[in-house]
């Protein structure tokens, strides 16, 4: 289908199955996500600023622009993305509301980052001064084309909310692209940068200005990878996805933010050039990697050495990594394919990594942040220290800063830009992949106007109704999606009685010339249910972890509270039926006293050991960690 009409979105593709709705089209109004799109406005986004300050980050380009480079240059050789991403976040920010104080400090910002660009359009703190290492001479681990990569998704997000605004952010985008392509084009520099995020950057640089040699530069950027054009690395070349061309590969493997990031990229350039082989490789890819190497909780990457995916099946609760960025690469990833295909099953990767990876990684307060995020905590562990940068990826709580702090401005452009996820259309209708209290207006292809209103106590409770409030003038298809948890689901026409089942399938739809005023209700049934994991992920065999509708649940023991259940040999009775409490849901379970013992193995079956029957309380999983020291599991032995 092709897009006539360029919404406030973070991905706008050219053509594709879907038209994404942006956030100017889709405003969300209360409940889950708008609580937390407040929090990360008013707190969020102010602490990441002043820890961009405070850590010298954002400083590093006032001292290029006079020259003070490389003496006292602070951060990692990636921060410059930081101070990027923070802008993208607040540019989505303004677009969902204005605010005086916010624009004056964006632009700002701005012009700090602005002052430091070289007049050939050269733009890193790290790199290209007397003193520092020469430009792109560190492709592997420099970061350099990375960098640059959110600097222009700062920009698309700028131009798409604000177009025509005088800051000046997508002019200094646009300088630094050309270079790139004068650079890595054809003839030029024939490498990769060994993080990949460039792609996505380029291409959607490239569907704003309509420079098509940005989308040129991201495909050759995309077929580059995998042919060994960066060196081996103590982790293989899979560390960063330069072991086997892309379209060839046929699971994500390595680091899983990279190999997410480049899968997002690589899904652009083939919706832009129409290449439907590479497509279809990135979807088997995505589906092997659901279906092997990704946690209940959407999360990605098992292995802590190198921030990677494991093995097929490969997938330990207690060495959880699960990083904050991958899930978000994960939504990127899935996002496009979504738009591409329409596939639904897309979004269901989407929902359970916003509720249990997106919600869980920052705290109710908006102000701490868990960079990893796993699945069971043996140890309350020390608390990291509120005034101080965690030398540490995994804490023992959510930490106010890291010393590599990918993760908080990661989570704040993408709550800032939420409602960018909710809603697409095409020539037939309006389709609805999250469920949100939230206005929809838009139009279709052929102009019929479509305003709608969604109301919603989801994920507490599993009816959405659909109220019209603008007609099209004509029928149209309202399609819903079915998580894949949601058997029983239906959609009722409330004024004529008429109703559909969904009968197993991933989304709902009926059609009509619906009214100003009419009613749709899509009922959801929200059990709490034990959930069984594949008998060959061995480390959570004989386990069982509880979910209800998207959420994910777990039990947690606060180290401080004396009446706290003991985590580490309780067993779930899964013949009594999980139920619903207040704070969460209520498990039957039993704690046995074995006998102590100077060895931990013994010949033969051990006895039987007396035991302790009482209920255990289970909280939602994005709620884990937020009254202090804590044991944690979500995946309980059972019997």
């Amino acid at each position: 289908m092709p897009i006539t009409r360029v919404p406030a979105a973070p991905v706008c593709p050219s053509t594709g199955r879907l038209r994404p709705l942006g956030t100017d089209e889709v405003r969300i109004t209360g409940g889950f996500w708008a609580e937390r799109q407040r929090t990360n406005a008013s707190a969020t986004l102010p602490h990441i600023f002043a820890w961009l300050e405070r850590e010298g980050w954002l400083g590093n380009f006032d001292l290029a622009a006079r020259g003070g480079l490389p003496d006292g240059r602070r951060g990692r050789e990636f921060s410059d993305s930081e101070i990027y991403k923070y802008l993208e976040a607040s540019a989505w920010q303004l677009g969902n509301e204005p605010d005086a104080a916010l624009e004056e400090r964006f632009r700002a910002t701005v012009a700090r980052v602005a002052a430091a660009q070289e007049p050939d359009g050269y733009l890193n703190t790290r790199f290209g001064r007397p003193g520092q290492g020469a430009r792109w001479s560190e492709l592997a681990m420099g970061h350099e084309l990375y960098c640059l990569g959110h600097l222009f998704q700062a920009a698309v997000a700028r131009g798409r909310t604000a177009p025509g605004a005088d800051d000046g952010l997508l002019g200094v985008a646009v300088r630094a692209a050309d270079l790139v392509c004068d650079v890595f084009g054809e003839g030029g520099i024939a490498a990769v940068c060994g993080h990949a995020e460039v792609e996505v950057g380029l291409a959607e640089l490239g569907r704003l200005t309509g420079e098509a040699r940005y989308v040129e530069q991201a495909r050759l950027f995309v077929e580059r990878r995998g042919h060994g054009t960066l060196p081996d690395h103590e982790w293989g070349r899979a560390y960063y996805q330069d072991d086997i061309p892309v379209r060839e590969a046929e699971v994500l493997r390595g680091h899983a933010v990279r190999a997410n990031y480049l899968s997002a990229g690589a899904v652009d350039v083939a919706v832009e050039t129409g290449d439907a082989d590479l497509l279809a490789a990135l979807r088997r890819q995505w589906a092997r990697t659901q279906s092997r190497r990704t946690y209940l909780t959407g999360g990605q990457g098992s292995h802590y050495q190198d921030e990677a995916f494991g093995e097929d099946w490969e997938l330990p609760s207690d060495r959880a990594y699960a990083e904050t960025c991958a899930s978000i690469g994960s939504t990127m990833f899935s996002w496009r394919l979504l738009l591409a295909t329409g596939g639904a099953g897309y979004a269901d990767q989407i929902e359970r990594v916003l509720y249990n990876v997106v919600a869980a990684a920052v705290s109710h307060d908006g102000d701490r942040f868990f960079y990893t995020n796993t699945l069971h905590r043996r140890d309350p562990g020390v608390a990291p220290d509120p005034d101080a940068a965690s030398p540490r990826a995994f804490s023992s709580l959510r930490a106010p800063w890291f010393d590599v702090s990918c993760c908080p401005p990661n989570i704040a452009r993408t709550l800032a830009s939420v409602a960018g996820l909710v809603a697409t259309t095409d020539a037939d209708g309006l389709q609805v992949h999250q469920f949100v209290p939230a206005t929809i207006r838009t139009a279709l292809p052929d102009g019929a106007p479509i305003g709608v209103r969604l109301e919603t106590d989801y994920p507490s409770a599993g009816a959405v109704k659909v109220v019209v409030e603008q007609a099209a003038g004509r029928p149209w298809t309202l399609t819903l999606r079915v998580p894949d948890w949601a058997g029983g689901a239906t959609l009722m026409r409330v004024g004529t009685g008429e109703r559909v089942d969904a009968e197993g399938a991933a989304t709902i739809s009926l059609t009509g010339d619906f009214a100003a005023g009419e009613e749709l209700v899509l009922d959801l049934p929200m059990a709490a249910v034990f959930v069984h994991p594949d008998p060959r992920i061995d480390a959570i065999r004989g386990c069982v972890a509880v979910q209800r509708g998207p959420v994910v649940y777990c039990a947690q023991s606060v180290a401080d509270d004396a009446s706290a259940p003991d985590l580490a040999g309780v067993v779930v009775r899964t013949d009594v039926a999980p139920v619903p409490a207040d704070s969460g849901v209520r498990v039957s379970a039993d704690w046995p006293s074995p006998a102590g013992s100077a060895w931990p193995y013994e010949p033969g079956e051990a006895a039987p050991a007396a035991a302790t029957t009482g209920e255990l309380l289970l909280i939602p999983y994005h709620d884990w960690g937020n009254e202090g020291l804590c044991t944690m599991r979500v995946w309980l032995p059972a019997r």
